[in-house]
Protein backbone atom coordinates (compact mmCIF):
# COMPACT_ATOMS: atom_id res chain seq x y z
CA UNK A 1 0.00 0.00 0.00
CA UNK A 2 1.24 3.50 -0.80
CA UNK A 3 2.33 5.41 2.30
CA UNK A 4 0.09 8.40 1.70
CA UNK A 5 -2.24 9.29 -1.13
CA UNK A 6 -1.82 12.61 -2.85
CA UNK A 7 -4.20 15.53 -2.23
CA UNK A 8 -6.55 17.10 -4.75
CA UNK A 9 -9.18 19.81 -4.32
CA UNK A 10 -12.81 19.82 -5.40
CA UNK A 11 -13.77 23.44 -4.95
CA UNK A 12 -12.98 24.26 -1.34
CA UNK A 13 -12.89 20.61 -0.22
CA UNK A 14 -9.46 18.97 -0.04
CA UNK A 15 -9.42 15.22 -0.64
CA UNK A 16 -6.65 12.75 0.15
CA UNK A 17 -3.51 13.05 2.23
CA UNK A 18 -4.35 13.78 5.86
CA UNK A 19 -7.58 15.61 5.04
CA UNK A 20 -10.92 14.86 6.61
CA UNK A 21 -13.06 12.16 4.95
CA UNK A 22 -15.73 14.02 2.97
CA UNK A 23 -19.34 13.02 2.29
CA UNK A 24 -20.80 13.13 -1.19
CA UNK A 25 -24.20 12.53 -2.74
CA UNK A 26 -25.86 12.85 -6.15
CA UNK A 27 -29.10 14.54 -7.09
CA UNK A 28 -31.90 12.46 -8.62
CA UNK A 29 -33.64 15.46 -10.20
CA UNK A 30 -33.43 16.55 -13.80
CA UNK A 31 -30.44 18.88 -13.67
CA UNK A 32 -32.08 21.18 -16.23
CA UNK A 33 -34.89 21.71 -13.70
CA UNK A 34 -32.87 24.29 -11.81
CA UNK A 35 -35.42 25.13 -9.11
CA UNK A 36 -35.99 21.51 -8.09
CA UNK A 37 -32.31 20.63 -8.27
CA UNK A 38 -31.27 23.58 -6.12
CA UNK A 39 -33.96 22.76 -3.56
CA UNK A 40 -32.67 19.20 -3.28
CA UNK A 41 -29.05 20.31 -2.96
CA UNK A 42 -29.94 22.76 -0.20
CA UNK A 43 -31.71 19.94 1.66
CA UNK A 44 -28.58 17.82 1.25
CA UNK A 45 -26.37 20.64 2.50
CA UNK A 46 -28.54 21.00 5.59
CA UNK A 47 -28.10 17.29 6.32
CA UNK A 48 -24.32 17.53 5.94
CA UNK A 49 -23.47 16.78 2.29
CA UNK A 50 -20.11 18.32 1.38
CA UNK A 51 -19.83 17.63 -2.37
CA UNK A 52 -22.71 17.15 -4.81
CA UNK A 53 -22.74 15.46 -8.21
CA UNK A 54 -25.31 16.11 -10.92
CA UNK A 55 -26.07 14.16 -14.09
CA UNK A 56 -25.28 15.97 -17.33
CA UNK A 57 -26.98 14.03 -20.14
CA UNK A 58 -27.64 17.07 -22.37
CA UNK A 59 -26.73 20.67 -23.13
CA UNK A 60 -29.54 22.11 -21.00
CA UNK A 61 -28.15 20.28 -17.97
CA UNK A 62 -24.62 21.52 -18.64
CA UNK A 63 -25.88 25.09 -18.97
CA UNK A 64 -27.93 24.79 -15.77
CA UNK A 65 -24.76 24.28 -13.71
CA UNK A 66 -23.97 28.00 -13.82
CA UNK A 67 -27.19 29.06 -12.10
CA UNK A 68 -27.26 26.06 -9.77
CA UNK A 69 -23.73 26.84 -8.58
CA UNK A 70 -24.70 30.44 -7.82
CA UNK A 71 -27.45 29.27 -5.47
CA UNK A 72 -25.66 26.54 -3.48
CA UNK A 73 -22.74 26.46 -1.07
CA UNK A 74 -20.91 23.21 -1.79
CA UNK A 75 -18.76 22.10 -4.75
CA UNK A 76 -20.58 20.62 -7.74
CA UNK A 77 -19.33 17.78 -9.93
CA UNK A 78 -20.62 17.17 -13.44
CA UNK A 79 -21.27 13.52 -14.28
CA UNK A 80 -20.39 13.07 -17.96
CA UNK A 81 -20.47 10.05 -20.24
CA UNK A 82 -19.18 9.86 -23.82
CA UNK A 83 -19.75 13.47 -24.98
CA UNK A 84 -16.71 15.72 -24.55
CA UNK A 85 -18.78 18.78 -25.48
CA UNK A 86 -20.88 18.38 -22.33
CA UNK A 87 -17.70 18.20 -20.26
CA UNK A 88 -16.34 21.40 -21.83
CA UNK A 89 -19.61 23.24 -21.33
CA UNK A 90 -19.95 22.05 -17.73
CA UNK A 91 -16.47 23.32 -16.89
CA UNK A 92 -17.18 26.66 -18.56
CA UNK A 93 -20.32 26.94 -16.44
CA UNK A 94 -18.39 26.48 -13.21
CA UNK A 95 -18.29 22.76 -12.42
CA UNK A 96 -15.74 22.08 -9.68
CA UNK A 97 -14.95 18.61 -11.00
CA UNK A 98 -15.80 16.03 -13.63
CA UNK A 99 -16.76 12.40 -13.35
CA UNK A 100 -15.60 11.18 -16.71
CA UNK A 101 -13.83 8.11 -18.06
CA UNK A 102 -11.60 9.35 -20.90
CA UNK A 103 -11.57 5.95 -22.59
CA UNK A 104 -15.25 6.44 -23.39
CA UNK A 105 -14.39 9.42 -25.59
CA UNK A 106 -13.28 7.86 -28.84
CA UNK A 107 -11.11 10.57 -30.36
CA UNK A 108 -7.85 11.57 -28.73
CA UNK A 109 -8.18 15.21 -29.77
CA UNK A 110 -11.50 15.45 -27.93
CA UNK A 111 -9.96 14.02 -24.77
CA UNK A 112 -7.16 16.57 -25.10
CA UNK A 113 -9.69 19.41 -25.26
CA UNK A 114 -11.26 18.26 -21.99
CA UNK A 115 -7.88 17.79 -20.31
CA UNK A 116 -6.70 21.24 -21.36
CA UNK A 117 -9.89 22.82 -20.07
CA UNK A 118 -9.59 20.95 -16.76
CA UNK A 119 -5.97 22.12 -16.45
CA UNK A 120 -6.97 25.70 -17.22
CA UNK A 121 -9.61 25.69 -14.46
CA UNK A 122 -7.54 23.47 -12.12
CA UNK A 123 -10.37 20.99 -11.57
CA UNK A 124 -10.04 17.23 -11.00
CA UNK A 125 -11.42 14.34 -12.99
CA UNK A 126 -12.78 11.28 -11.23
CA UNK A 127 -12.27 8.03 -13.06
CA UNK A 128 -15.13 5.82 -11.97
CA UNK A 129 -15.15 2.16 -12.94
CA UNK A 130 -17.72 -0.52 -12.23
CA UNK A 131 -18.97 -3.75 -13.79
CA UNK A 132 -20.03 -1.86 -16.90
CA UNK A 133 -16.56 -0.42 -17.42
CA UNK A 134 -14.49 -3.58 -17.79
CA UNK A 135 -13.12 -5.03 -21.03
CA UNK A 136 -15.46 -7.98 -21.66
CA UNK A 137 -13.12 -9.38 -24.29
CA UNK A 138 -10.41 -9.68 -21.69
CA UNK A 139 -12.46 -10.41 -18.56
CA UNK A 140 -15.59 -12.52 -18.40
CA UNK A 141 -16.64 -11.16 -15.00
CA UNK A 142 -16.06 -7.93 -13.04
CA UNK A 143 -13.26 -9.27 -10.85
CA UNK A 144 -11.06 -6.96 -8.75
CA UNK A 145 -8.31 -7.38 -11.34
CA UNK A 146 -10.72 -6.37 -14.11
CA UNK A 147 -11.84 -3.24 -12.29
CA UNK A 148 -8.29 -2.16 -11.49
CA UNK A 149 -7.15 -2.86 -15.06
CA UNK A 150 -9.98 -0.70 -16.38
CA UNK A 151 -9.09 2.15 -14.01
CA UNK A 152 -5.41 1.99 -15.01
CA UNK A 153 -6.28 2.11 -18.70
CA UNK A 154 -8.27 5.31 -18.18
CA UNK A 155 -5.59 6.79 -15.94
CA UNK A 156 -2.86 6.13 -18.48
CA UNK A 157 -4.75 8.14 -21.09
CA UNK A 158 -4.69 11.16 -18.79
CA UNK A 159 -1.13 10.61 -17.58
CA UNK A 160 0.12 10.55 -21.19
CA UNK A 161 -1.41 14.02 -21.51
CA UNK A 162 0.51 15.13 -18.40
CA UNK A 163 -2.65 15.32 -16.31
CA UNK A 164 -2.68 13.84 -12.81
CA UNK A 165 -5.40 15.82 -11.01
CA UNK A 166 -7.30 12.57 -10.59
CA UNK A 167 -9.33 10.64 -8.07
CA UNK A 168 -10.49 7.07 -8.60
CA UNK A 169 -13.43 4.86 -7.70
CA UNK A 170 -13.69 1.09 -8.20
CA UNK A 171 -17.26 0.26 -7.28
CA UNK A 172 -19.09 -3.03 -7.41
CA UNK A 173 -22.40 -4.31 -6.08
CA UNK A 174 -20.40 -7.12 -4.50
CA UNK A 175 -18.82 -5.96 -1.24
CA UNK A 176 -15.85 -8.37 -1.37
CA UNK A 177 -15.02 -7.42 -4.96
CA UNK A 178 -15.12 -3.74 -4.06
CA UNK A 179 -12.81 -4.13 -1.06
CA UNK A 180 -10.29 -6.24 -2.98
CA UNK A 181 -10.33 -3.76 -5.87
CA UNK A 182 -9.35 -0.85 -3.64
CA UNK A 183 -6.70 -2.96 -1.92
CA UNK A 184 -5.14 -3.88 -5.26
CA UNK A 185 -5.27 -0.36 -6.63
CA UNK A 186 -3.77 1.22 -3.51
CA UNK A 187 -0.63 -0.88 -4.03
CA UNK A 188 -0.16 0.54 -7.53
CA UNK A 189 -1.17 4.21 -7.49
CA UNK A 190 -1.41 6.97 -4.91
CA UNK A 191 -4.42 8.79 -6.32
CA UNK A 192 -7.12 9.67 -3.75
CA UNK A 193 -9.96 7.18 -3.47
CA UNK A 194 -13.67 7.83 -3.88
CA UNK A 195 -15.46 4.90 -2.25
CA UNK A 196 -18.91 3.36 -2.50
CA UNK A 197 -20.93 0.23 -3.13
CA UNK A 198 -22.74 0.74 -6.42
CA UNK A 199 -26.34 -0.29 -7.08
CA UNK A 200 -26.59 -1.22 -3.41
CA UNK A 201 -30.39 -1.25 -3.32
CA UNK A 202 -33.20 0.38 -1.37
CA UNK A 203 -32.80 2.18 1.95
CA UNK A 204 -32.78 -0.96 4.10
CA UNK A 205 -30.63 -3.25 1.98
CA UNK A 206 -28.44 -0.51 0.56
CA UNK A 207 -27.67 0.94 3.97
CA UNK A 208 -26.45 -2.42 5.23
CA UNK A 209 -24.34 -3.25 2.17
CA UNK A 210 -22.85 0.23 2.08
CA UNK A 211 -22.13 0.32 5.80
CA UNK A 212 -20.27 -2.98 5.61
CA UNK A 213 -18.28 -2.19 2.47
CA UNK A 214 -17.50 1.46 3.16
CA UNK A 215 -16.92 0.74 6.85
CA UNK A 216 -14.28 -1.88 6.10
CA UNK A 217 -12.52 0.39 3.60
CA UNK A 218 -12.56 3.26 6.09
CA UNK A 219 -11.14 0.99 8.78
CA UNK A 220 -8.37 -0.09 6.40
CA UNK A 221 -7.59 3.54 5.54
CA UNK A 222 -8.68 3.08 1.92
CA UNK A 223 -11.13 5.96 1.62
CA UNK A 224 -10.75 9.70 1.12
CA UNK A 225 -14.31 10.60 0.15
CA UNK A 226 -17.43 8.51 -0.32
CA UNK A 227 -21.05 8.27 -1.35
CA UNK A 228 -23.63 5.92 0.09
CA UNK A 229 -25.64 4.98 -3.02
CA UNK A 230 -29.29 4.23 -2.25
CA UNK A 231 -32.49 3.82 -4.22
CA UNK A 232 -34.02 6.45 -1.96
CA UNK A 233 -34.10 10.15 -1.18
CA UNK A 234 -30.46 11.34 -1.44
CA UNK A 235 -30.81 13.00 1.97
CA UNK A 236 -30.93 9.49 3.43
CA UNK A 237 -27.57 8.76 1.77
CA UNK A 238 -26.01 11.54 3.81
CA UNK A 239 -27.74 10.40 7.00
CA UNK A 240 -26.26 6.91 6.60
CA UNK A 241 -22.85 8.32 5.64
CA UNK A 242 -22.67 10.38 8.82
CA UNK A 243 -23.60 7.41 10.96
CA UNK A 244 -20.88 5.30 9.33
CA UNK A 245 -18.30 7.94 10.23
CA UNK A 246 -19.78 8.29 13.73
CA UNK A 247 -19.62 4.55 14.30
CA UNK A 248 -15.90 4.41 13.52
CA UNK A 249 -15.17 7.58 15.52
CA UNK A 250 -13.72 9.13 12.37
CA UNK A 251 -15.94 12.20 12.55
CA UNK A 252 -18.64 13.27 14.98
CA UNK A 253 -21.96 14.68 13.81
CA UNK A 254 -24.22 15.99 16.53
CA UNK A 255 -25.39 13.92 19.45
CA UNK A 256 -24.52 10.23 19.69
CA UNK A 257 -27.54 8.44 21.14
CA UNK A 258 -26.92 5.01 22.66
CA UNK A 259 -30.06 3.01 23.36
CA UNK A 260 -30.69 -0.54 24.51
CA UNK A 261 -32.51 -3.10 22.33
CA UNK A 262 -35.12 -3.58 25.11
CA UNK A 263 -36.29 -6.88 26.56
CA UNK A 264 -38.91 -8.27 28.91
CA UNK A 265 -37.39 -6.35 31.82
CA UNK A 266 -38.08 -2.96 30.20
CA UNK A 267 -40.88 -1.01 31.85
CA UNK A 268 -40.57 2.39 30.20
CA UNK A 269 -41.20 3.22 26.52
CA UNK A 270 -37.59 3.35 25.28
CA UNK A 271 -38.57 3.58 21.60
CA UNK A 272 -40.75 6.63 22.23
CA UNK A 273 -38.08 8.32 24.33
CA UNK A 274 -35.36 7.71 21.71
CA UNK A 275 -37.46 9.01 18.81
CA UNK A 276 -38.61 12.07 20.75
CA UNK A 277 -35.07 12.95 21.85
CA UNK A 278 -33.75 12.48 18.30
CA UNK A 279 -36.42 14.77 16.83
CA UNK A 280 -36.05 17.50 19.44
CA UNK A 281 -32.24 17.55 19.38
CA UNK A 282 -31.76 17.08 15.63
CA UNK A 283 -30.28 20.54 15.08
CA UNK A 284 -28.12 20.62 18.20
CA UNK A 285 -24.44 20.60 17.30
CA UNK A 286 -22.77 19.16 20.38
CA UNK A 287 -20.20 16.41 20.76
CA UNK A 288 -22.27 14.56 23.30
CA UNK A 289 -22.92 10.91 24.16
CA UNK A 290 -26.46 10.29 25.41
CA UNK A 291 -27.49 6.89 26.80
CA UNK A 292 -31.15 5.88 26.91
CA UNK A 293 -31.34 2.55 28.71
CA UNK A 294 -34.32 0.47 29.73
CA UNK A 295 -33.54 -1.39 32.91
CA UNK A 296 -31.25 -1.83 35.89
CA UNK A 297 -29.02 -4.55 34.39
CA UNK A 298 -26.81 -2.62 31.96
CA UNK A 299 -28.62 0.70 32.21
CA UNK A 300 -26.85 2.39 35.13
CA UNK A 301 -23.39 1.48 33.85
CA UNK A 302 -24.04 2.70 30.31
CA UNK A 303 -25.83 5.83 31.53
CA UNK A 304 -23.05 6.62 33.98
CA UNK A 305 -20.39 6.31 31.26
CA UNK A 306 -22.26 8.65 28.91
CA UNK A 307 -22.26 12.45 29.19
CA UNK A 308 -25.97 12.32 29.95
CA UNK A 309 -28.16 9.26 30.37
CA UNK A 310 -31.21 7.62 31.83
CA UNK A 311 -31.66 4.14 33.25
CA UNK A 312 -35.26 2.98 33.38
CA UNK A 313 -37.15 1.36 36.21
CA UNK A 314 -40.87 0.73 36.69
CA UNK A 315 -42.50 3.73 34.99
CA UNK A 316 -39.60 5.86 36.23
CA UNK A 317 -35.88 6.23 35.73
CA UNK A 318 -32.60 7.57 37.03
CA UNK A 319 -31.11 10.61 35.32
CA UNK A 320 -27.30 10.71 35.11
CA UNK A 321 -24.96 13.53 34.11
CA UNK A 322 -21.19 13.10 33.87
CA UNK A 323 -21.38 9.94 35.96
CA UNK A 324 -23.46 11.44 38.76
CA UNK A 325 -27.06 10.58 39.62
CA UNK A 326 -29.13 13.75 39.26
CA UNK A 327 -32.33 12.19 40.56
CA UNK A 328 -35.12 9.68 40.06
CA UNK A 329 -38.08 10.87 38.00
CA UNK A 330 -41.37 9.50 36.64
CA UNK A 331 -41.37 8.44 32.98
CA UNK A 332 -43.47 11.40 31.83
CA UNK A 333 -40.81 13.85 33.12
CA UNK A 334 -37.71 12.00 31.92
CA UNK A 335 -37.89 13.17 28.30
CA UNK A 336 -38.30 16.84 29.24
CA UNK A 337 -35.47 16.73 31.76
CA UNK A 338 -33.18 14.79 29.42
CA UNK A 339 -33.68 17.30 26.59
CA UNK A 340 -33.11 20.22 28.95
CA UNK A 341 -29.79 18.71 30.04
CA UNK A 342 -28.73 18.11 26.42
CA UNK A 343 -29.55 21.69 25.37
CA UNK A 344 -27.33 22.96 28.16
CA UNK A 345 -24.31 21.74 26.13
CA UNK A 346 -25.49 23.17 22.78
CA UNK A 347 -23.07 26.10 22.64
CA UNK A 348 -20.17 24.55 24.57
Amino acid sequence: MTEKRRTISVGNVDIGGNNEISIQSMTNTKTSDIKTTVAQILDLEKEGCEIIRVAVPDVDSANAIKEIKSKINIPIIADIHFDHRLALRSVENGADGLRLNPGNIKKKRYIKLVVNKAKEKNIPIRIGVNAGSIDRKKYEHPTPEALVDSALNHIKILEKMNYENIKVSLKSYDVNTTIKSYELFSNIRDYPLHVGITEAGDFFKGSIRSSIGIGILLYKGLCDTFRVSLTADPVKEVMVAKEILNSLNIRQFGIDIISCPTCGRTEIDISKIVQTVKERTRDIDANLKVAIMGCAVNGPGEARDADIGIAGGKKEGLLFEKGEIMGKYPEDKLIKLLIERIKKYEND
